[in-house]
């Protein structure tokens, strides 16, 4: 039994290389290389001082930011095995009473989450960009195919996204652990020649430097940042492999690995201080570092993947929880719940990534937008964990504190020095974030004035249904009105008696609730209440990780004494169309931006995957 467990962790933390460690797993291509030769420039000094200096700030990041922060402590905070940032949002909720307190977490979690919407534009384009420019590399003559070499790979990559990375993802792994180990062995080849390297191992000099260096610190902790980039996908992609294994892969291989290559490019600084490429310059020139581009290159296309479809799961999720308008979903495997493909999402990544390869044009240009939304999300991360920390897992106030001025210090640090690079390229991630951020609360917003709306004007059923059957013609068959107020008459079915003047034999009040947490078993999903009269109402209940799907949860009410014959339903929606006005509690011009939005959004008939040709929708008009 021991030994079968040992296989299934080994299996699932290789695995968890090649999704998990994409993103991280290429900051090796520009991180060094940013510190010290930014476009193969000037950049800091290099002198054995700075060399040991940014090691070991390189180090020290990876273990207080990755290792203890995510790897050790956040990949606690799951709900049912899942992670990410809208997990913690939802166990900072249970934290928190105060209904302030809850707003203001909200709005903290959601500009978290547009952030990472923003990395997720920006990653692609780092990485694939890093990687082509080892065509330079090879012979300066390839100079002007960096860019059109990243656009050939970033197009295709785009379209076949539509299949699944179901067949794809087998290869990941074999990949990325080829990718680490060549990583790995390259660094102990370089630190061979300049063992001294090695007494970077210590924090000192990490300290040493930022207490010598003044701004020029801030300025070069803006590049080191760049050695983390990822290490929020530890979290996100929990629920894919669980924590045992994401924590057993890093730091018995991914860290490892990493930690040997920035060592190593630092021990090749100490032999030779002339300015290269830092990465591709580790191998000699000729066959091997065309070798090393290709594999640099898978690499970059897998991280890019992970991001990629990280968003997917992401833009689900807000849509769930209402911060987003509904979406096409396409389900590309028939056993895995969670491999979706959003073709709007897709596309709209597709054009801000060709755009900012297109405008940034190399990496040393986007390391200066890159750091921005990394370190963003991560401080949300760290602000969440501590609610989570002290409300929900009862942590004393000291070991709060202490917690929370080791990560805030740290991460703060990071912020600010990536924040003083905002007019070099910063402000493209933080123009993205607000403009996501505005969106996404927007909708939120505007969601809820609605409701509010309806709820004013409704009437509550149980009291009426007497009169309702007594004043209105019943007919066969079996009417299903959507409501997001079970308790309350539906707009559509007071719209039908109105001009219908008909009820049917059976009549369902369904409601759709989202609860924040991943998943929602079979089993736990359906009430079905009857009230009487042929009236029923049915709460469906989904968790943010689920697919609706209406048609199969009311197959499944059959037991509970209501059964469904598709081709004898009719389902009734109310279409409700925004008519904007001046409002003390939100803009005119804020309602016309939710208008616009609402229009644009996937009907529900599609999203909850009912048979159009049994919806009838019947249209009002909602002022707020």
């Amino acid at each position: 039994m021991s030994s079968t467990k040992n296989q299934s962790l080994f299996a699932l933390a290789v695995g968890a290389m090649g999704v998990v460690y994409g993103d991280i797993g290429t900051s090796p291509l520009y991180t060094m290389n940013e510190v010290f030769f930014p476009g193969h420039g000037t950049g800091l000094a290099v002198t054995p001082d700075n060399v040991l200096g940014i090691c070991s700030m390189v180090l020290w990041s990876i273990i207080i930011i990755v290792a203890i922060k995510y790897a050790v402590i956040i990949l606690r905070a799951d709900i049912q095995g899942e992670g990410g940032t809208m997990a913690l949002h939802s166990l900072a909720m249970r934290a928190k009473n105060s209904e302030k307190t809850k707003r203001a977490l909200t709005l903290l979690s959601v500009f978290g989450i547009a952030l990472f919407f923003a990395d997720s534009a920006i990653t692609p384009a780092m990485s694939l960009l890093s990687a082509a420019e080892g065509l330079k590399e090879i012979s300066p003559k390839f100079e002007r195919f960096v860019v059109p070499f990243a656009l050939v790979i970033l197009i295709p990559l785009f379209y076949f996204q539509k299949y699944g990375t179901a067949k794809v993802s087998s290869y990941f792994a074999p990949i990325m652990v080829t990718w680490f180990s060549v990583l790995g062995i390259l660094g102990v080849i370089q630190i061979l020649a300049a063992p001294q390297v090695l007494v970077a191992l210590s924090p000192w000099y990490a300290l040493k430097f930022l207490a010598t260096h003044g701004w020029i610190s801030i300025i070069v902790m803006g590049s080191v940042v760049l050695a983390i980039t990822g290490a929020e996908a530890l979290y996100a992609d929990m629920g894919h492999f669980g924590a045992k294994p994401i924590r057993a892969a890093w730091f018995y291989f991914v860290m490892p690995m990493l930690v040997l290559n920035y060592f190593g490019q630092g021990a090749s600084l100490l032999v030779d201080a002339k300015p290269r490429h830092m990465f591709f310059t580790q191998v000699p020139e000729g066959w091997m570092q065309i070798l090393l581009v290709i594999l640099a290159t898978l690499a970059a296309i897998i991280a890019s993947q992970a991001v990629i479809s990280g968003a997917f799961s992401i833009a689900r999720q807000a849509m769930q929880l209402s911060f987003s308008p509904r979406a096409s979903v396409v389900h590309t495997s028939h056993h895995a719940e969670g491999q979706i493909y959003l073709p709007g999402v897709n596309w709209a990544l597709c054009l801000l990534v060709l755009f900012i390869v297109l405008t940034f044009r190399s990496s040393t240009n986007l390391g200066a937008a890159y750091g921005f939304a990394v370190t963003g999300a991560m401080l949300v991360d760290t602000i969440l964990l501590l609610v989570v920390a002290k409300g929900l897992w009862n942590w004393s106030r000291p070991a709060v504190w202490a917690l929370g001025a080791v990560f805030l210090i740290v991460d703060l640090g990071y912020f600010f020095a990536n924040a003083i690079k905002i007019p070099a390229g910063g402000w493209f991630p933080l123009l993205l974030g607000i403009t996501l951020f505005f969106l996404m609360t927007t909708w939120s917003r505007g969601r809820a004035l609605m409701a509010d709306q309806r709820k004013t004007a409704a009437l509550p059923i149980a009291p009426m249904i007497e009169g309702l059957c007594t004043d209105a013609k019943r007919v066969p068959g079996t009417a299903v009105f959507m409501t997001s107020t079970p308790e309350d008459i539906p707009a559509a079915m007071l719209h039908n008696l109105k001009h219908n003047k008909v009820l049917h034999e059976r009549n369902v009040l369904l409601h759709v609730r989202f609860l924040d947490v991943p998943l929602v078993p079979r089993e736990g999903r359906l009430e079905v209440t009857h009230l009487g009269q042929g009236f029923f109402c049915v709460i469906v209940k989904y968790g943010f990780m689920n697919s609706p799907n209406i048609p199969k949860a009311l197959a499944a009410a059959e037991p509970m004494g209501l059964y469904f014959d598709v081709m004898d339903t009719s389902f009734f929606l109310s279409r409700e169309t925004l008519v904007p006005r001046e409002s003390a509690v939100f803009s005119i011009w804020r309602q016309r931006v939710f208008g616009l939005m609402a229009r644009n959004a996937q009907a529900a008939t599609a999203y909850f995957r009912i048979p159009s040709n049994r919806v009838i929708e019947l249209g009002t008009q909602v002022k707020l």
